[in-house]
């Protein structure tokens, strides 16, 4: 019993030190580029309702936490030097795992049927294309330091050529990320998890090894802003219920009070109207009266 625990334990023990030696604390967090316009998590990419939301600056963000997952969000502006006038834009986004590789090199395997990409073309296409997007990283190299200038965390990563990308800076620690597991699970013929590229189609064909989607129990989808106007009106509506209700509530003597006053002013206003018209230059003149004798319908009597 006691040998039995102890090879557990340190099965326990070999497997921890195996998955801390895959992976790298240091990279722990949320990272991003200088304009901190992109970041990672759901503000970027909205799995539910399939949309992504298009930052206002470039750059890229990359997500790293403890157990070996990651993400990675980019919007790029791709220059066309034969029309400067006609500029792509991309935006992509995928997450799933990554292992540290003992050369030091870092590799990113994406879930193949989760990433996304956007490319806005105005030029050739009136509308952007929304297609899946998986693409294996290897980075030959990293390294996480304090930033001379800013005293912020800093990551440097570097290309599987060796050639360096632009710093990103510590954003956010723990990470900012959607749920680390597959969001939009498709099924293969078999029945088991998709792995191909982002041409297969969604299928229901084989409903015995259907996954369900992480969507299933949404009820409602997101959808615009109510008329700012409808609750203009009903807050007047309100007002004027309130306004009767707190009417009702005073005492008999104030009620009269009010009655008779708003009859005071309503009967002042009908011995000087006539007067405020002549000294605000309101009253028509016999002219005024002339024309709109002229704008009045006549009636002739025909035999």
């Amino acid at each position: 019993m006691i040998a039995s625990l102890r090879s557990s334990l340190a099965a326990g023990a070999v497997l921890v030190s195996l998955v801390s030696a895959q992976t790298d604390p240091q990279l722990t967090g949320t990272w991003t580029t200088k304009s901190r316009s992109v970041i990672t998590g759901p503000g970027f990419y909205d799995p539910v309702n399939e949309r992504i939301f298009e930052p206002a600056l470039t750059g890229f963000s990359y997500s790293f936490t403890n157990d070996g997952h990651y993400e990675e969000a980019y919007y790029r502006a791709v220059s066309n030097p034969t029309d400067p006038s006609c500029p792509q834009g991309i935006v992509q986004w995928q997450h799933g795992t990554y292992t540290k590789n003992a050369n030091g090199s870092l590799t990113l395997t994406p879930f193949e049927v989760d990433g996304r990409q956007l490319l806005s073309d105005p030029c050739n296409n009136a509308n952007a294309l929304f297609t899946r997007y998986s693409q294996i990283e290897m980075f030959k190299d990293y390294e996480v330091l304090v930033d001379a200038y800013s005293k912020a965390q800093r990551l440097n990563l570097f290309a599987f050529d060796g050639s360096p990308l632009n710093p990103m800076y510590l954003a956010y620690n723990p990470p900012e990320m959607l749920p680390t597991q597959t969001l939009n699970p498709t099924t293969t013929a078999s029945g088991a998890r998709a792995t191909s590229t982002g041409k297969m189609k969604r299928t229901l064909e084989h409903t015995d090894g259907f996954v369900e989607p992480l969507n299933k129990n949404v009820l409602r989808k997101r959808s615009e802003p109510v008329n700012a106007d409808k609750w203009w009106w009903m807050g007047v509506g309100m007002t004027a219920l309130g306004g009767i209700g707190s009417f009702r509530s005073l005492q008999p003597r104030t009620r009269l009070y009010i009655g008779l006053g708003t009859m005071a002013w309503a009967g002042l206003g009908l011995l000087l109207s006539d007067k405020a018209e002549e000294v605000f230059g309101l009253k028509p003149t016999e002219k005024d009266k002339e024309g709109l004798k002229g704008l009045l319908p006549r009636v002739r009597r025909v035999d």
